[in-house]
């Protein structure tokens, strides 16, 4: 009786660890790669040898990093900037990127950068065929493009919803990192929602799966195997893999993809401001109990803002969306409908407001450019010293030289509030604490009627771009 009870329990133990192992152990993803590897692609381009440097760029930041990246390409692909390789003609063909069918009749999805100024695009399946694919409609803004290859009968994967993915959950990419085809990776989403620098208008998915040279334009896969991502940038110090990854959201591509076939290029609403965060000093100088929404730092003339925003307003809420910091702002308003009004909450002098304003179409990139400073700076005129810098009005030539209209023109920065707060020569302080500076006589004005040790919003026009800095009046505030 008692071998049989002991016997009984061992059993059960065993039972309990093949379980327990069976819940804790790593996902098997070999059924998702057999059933949905052969829809992903290799993609190489033939192009004109001096853009080479340039394709590869996307998500690699500094010179030295290019120049890592430089030494990873010539380790791999025989490449040297145009060299050895390249024909008689200056034409070289390299396999760029990966990407994946998205339709039994040959669509085709991969980056933007990976086909970027291509004079040929080849798409290689994994039994072998190549076929010579035709551009359909690529976006940079997203860094989304779509192909087309007269082929039928293919495999095809489908987008997924990346709205209802988890951080912490599994995900997986097959592609072709330096050239290895069919390359697979896993790993877990680190983040979601991350905004990277130059790239205003993506959500990323941020992930933790090993991402190299070649795995652009590859799909990013839940356990279910629906497509959630499109592999697109990694940050890097050597050029290579280093643990973050970013992948463009399904629920992004998924709305460029379709605008790209029906119509072969991509729409956004604008809005027409340039905006900054707000940071803590900011927040305690606009009376606000803690940094948060989007602050407009400047009106784009003739952009759907003017008129309805001012300078100085901070966008809590677009279109019945929080907007929790300045990176979220520009792909809530991306997202909306052109043409549409929609209502936006500003904080402006200490008070909520909901201002309706109907939506425009964002510019081509070139059109937003404005004139930067190409003129050496005015000589100061006179020395009118107020918190530790010498100011002066702007006269015609100043105007020209620094395209500002109005405003007050910084000519020297010494120690005091102004240094501190992060003002510098050549500055042009066009507001303070709300009110606009249109002389140094009223700059005096306003200043005198600050509280000292109170922080106020100061907004300055610098190399073409207008930002707002947290002020600190000091206890003795000196004008002369």
């Amino acid at each position: 009786m008692i071998k049989a009870t002991q016997a009984l329990v061992i059993s059960f133990l065993l039972l309990f660890l093949n379980t327990a192992f069976a819940v804790e152990g790593l996902p098997d993803f070999t059924k998702l790669v057999e059933e949905h590897g052969n829809a992903v692609v290799n993609i190489s381009t033939t192009i004109k040898k001096k853009s080479h440097a340039r394709l590869f760029k996307k998500g690699f930041g500094s010179t030295e990093e290019e120049q890592a990246f430089e030494e990873l390409l010539k380790r791999y692909f025989d490449f040297n900037g145009g060299g050895s390789g390249s024909s008689p003609h200056g034409h070289k063909a390299n396999p760029l990127g990966s990407g994946f069918i998205i339709s039994e009749d040959g669509y085709v999805v991969t980056n933007h950068h990976v086909i970027s100024d291509a004079d040929e695009i080849t798409v290689k399946l994994t039994d072998r065929r190549e076929f010579k694919a035709k551009l359909v409609g690529s976006d940079e803004r997203s860094d989304v493009a779509l192909l087309k290859i007269e082929a039928t009968g293919l495999p095809f994967l489908h987008l997924g919803s990346s709205k209802d993915l988890k951080v912490g959950e599994w995900v997986l990419a097959i592609g072709s990192p330096f050239g290895f085809d069919n390359s697979v990776t896993a790993g877990i989403v680190s983040a979601k929602g991350r905004n990277l620098p130059t790239d205003n208008y993506v959500p990323f998915i941020q992930t933790d799966v090993a991402i190299n040279p070649g795995n652009s334009g590859g799909p990013l896969f839940n356990l279910a195997g629906d497509v959630v991502g499109i592999n697109s940038q990694i940050y890097s110090r050597s050029g290579g893999f280093m643990g973050v990854s970013f992948a463009i959201p399904t629920r992004v591509a998924a709305n460029v993809i379709e605008q790209l076939k029906t119509k072969g290029k991509v729409s956004r609403a604008w809005l027409g401001v340039y905006i900054q965060e707000v940071n803590r000093e900011l927040a305690k100088s606009f009376k606000m109990p803690k940094p948060t929404g989007a602050l407009v730092a400047k009106i784009i003339k003739g952009g759907p803002a003017v008129g309805h925003l001012k300078l100085g307003d901070i966008i809590l809420e677009f279109n019945g969306q929080i907007v929790p910091d300045v990176a979220k702002l520009p792909n809530i308003v991306a997202q909306a409908e052109i043409g549409k009004a929609v209502d936006v909450k500003v904080l402006r002098d200490g008070t909520e407001q909901v201002i309706n304003i109907t939506l425009g179409e964002l510019p081509k990139e070139d059109s937003l450019v404005e004139a930067k400073d190409t003129q050496a700076e005015p000589a100061p005129k006179a020395k009118n010293i107020v918190l530790g810098m010498e100011v002066e009005d702007l006269d015609e030539m100043s105007r020209k030289a620094t395209n500002v209209e109005s405003g007050v023109l910084v000519s020297k920065v010494n120690k005091g509030a102004a240094k501190d707060a992060g003002l510098i020569q050549g500055d042009i302080i066009a507001m303070l604490d709300g009110q606009t500076i249109e002389s140094v006589e009223q700059l005096k004005t306003k200043i005198k009627t600050l509280k000292p040790d109170e922080s106020v919003a100061i907004l300055i026009h610098r190399n073409g771009t207008a930002r707002f800095f947290a002020l600190k009046i000091p206890a003795e505030s000196t004008s002369q």
